[in-house]
């Protein structure tokens, strides 16, 4: 896992999956926020569990309230083409209209969120 910080946020990039469960994606957001002192955070898509991405099982749901809970602004980055699932497309529409959870095509993109 490699994690640099830009503008305050920190950028993590893994090509192992660290977000597997709730409990896991508690450990990454207490571990980036003690390492980095940032509370925003970006993430490689590659690096969370495929079941995240199918909404009926609740996964995303649980762990970006967590997310919230800890008052983290968390941006996804990654190749969402594959999806065809209306409500993951509505889901991730929902998000990037708000304030705290993206979900973006890069790096750049996740950035410009984060700091709006």
């Amino acid at each position: 896992m490699q994690t640099k910080i830009v503008n305050d946020i920190a950028i993590v990039k893994s090509e192992e999956i660290v977000i597997k469960d709730v409990q896991s994606a508690i450990d990454f957001v207490m571990t980036i926020k003690y390492e980095t002192n940032c509370n925003k955070i970006v993430l490689n898509k590659e690096a969370i569990v495929e079941e995240f991405f199918i909404l009926s099982t609740g996964l995303a749901g649980e762990i970006l309230q967590k997310f919230i809970n800890y008052q983290v602004k968390f941006a996804v980055c990654g190749d969402y083409s594959k999806y065809t699932s209306k409500p993951l497309r509505d889901f991730i529409y929902e998000s990037n209209n708000g304030r705290d959870i993206f979900f973006t095509e890069n790096e750049d993109e996740a950035i410009r969120m984060l700091t709006k």
